[in-house]
């Protein structure tokens, strides 16, 4: 499922126009921008979600493989490391198109893995009733082959690889993934580097959960473990506590106001503290984020 189209729509719902540069995120790329992390990991930027490559002898492993459209440009990157036939296993974060549409091509070459829930959300037609959205089920090859309730770990290139639900953040199926020994992660869509998060509350996301989570992997790393958010550049500690105290900070301005009787448009006619500014320079406005905290709170107070 396009962020780009959730976004849009829920722009639309809430009558408030996106930013252009939400439009041009998801339209500009044609092709992967490659960042070599460590001797063997790195991260690919295309269209969609970030990508995370581990490299050896015992093939590729990759993290989230961006839209359908992006797959002829990613079968060009990955013959700079072996080419898919390298593939080994493809590891979804989570069940969003942008992250997973390329299983519809790749997955002919390698093992998918994935929590539970990114399986059965691609098993079947999911539909996003706020936004009027529906996605088709993907076929066997598309779908993640070996799935996992808690806690996953796979052994590949002298990599001890970790995969951790963490849930109701961005979705009900998110995945971290631990490099335990390159001291990297990759964090999905739990974390948009620099700008609001879109939360997917319609389908087990929520803000309130998110900051919860984000807190759990604060306390799992050091100041020297590389960060591969979802969206965005590559991070570290530091840029991820901001983000925490970006998620607790707006959604304490705007459960004060829902405590002092205010409605949504209320809400996002009054705004949130120029401290947030900063934030808007990616996906959502302020407007939309404001709807997404409110949904947020009213869901965790029931």
């Amino acid at each position: 499922m396009s962020v780009k189209c959730l976004v849009s729509a829920l722009a639309l719902s809430l009558s408030i126009a996106m930013p252009v540069s939400a439009e041009n995120h998801h339209q500009q790329a044609t092709k992967f921008k490659v960042q070599q992390l460590t001797e063997n990991i790195s991260m690919l930027r295309g269209k969609g979600g970030n990508i995370g490559l581990l490299a050896g002898e015992q093939g590729l492993l990759m993290i989230d493989d961006d839209y359908r459209s992006m797959s002829p440009a990613l079968k060009r990157t990955l013959q700079k490391f072996g080419g898919e036939d390298k593939l080994t296993y493809i590891i979804n974060t989570h069940w969003h198109g942008d992250h997973t549409e390329g299983n519809h091509h790749f997955g002919h070459h390698a093992t998918i893995v994935a929590h539970d829930n990114v399986r059965e959300r691609l098993l079947t037609s999911q539909e996003v009733k706020l936004f009027n959205m529906k996605t088709e089920p993907y076929p066997e090859h598309a779908l993640p082959s070996i799935t996992y309730q808690q806690a996953l770990t796979l052994y590949i290139n002298d990599e001890e690889v970790e995969l951790l639900h963490l849930a109701g953040g961005h979705t009900d199926g998110d995945s971290v993934v631990f490099f335990k020994k390159a001291n990297a992660i990759h964090m999905g869509d739990l974390y948009f580097n620099g700008f609001f998060p879109f939360v997917d509350i319609q389908n087990g996301g929520n803000v309130v959960q998110m900051a919860e989570n984000v807190g759990k992997v604060i306390e799992l790393i050091n100041d020297k473990t590389i960060i591969i958010p979802g969206h965005g550049p590559v991070s570290n500690k530091a840029e991820l506590k901001a983000f925490k105290l970006m998620l607790e900070g707006t959604l304490s301005e705007v459960k004060a106001m829902q405590e002092k009787g205010m409605n949504l448009g209320q809400m996002q006619l009054k705004g949130l503290s120029s401290k947030w500014q900063d934030w808007t320079d990616g996906f959502l406005t302020t407007s939309v984020w404001i709807g997404i905290l409110d949904s947020s709170l009213k869901k965790a107070a029931h």
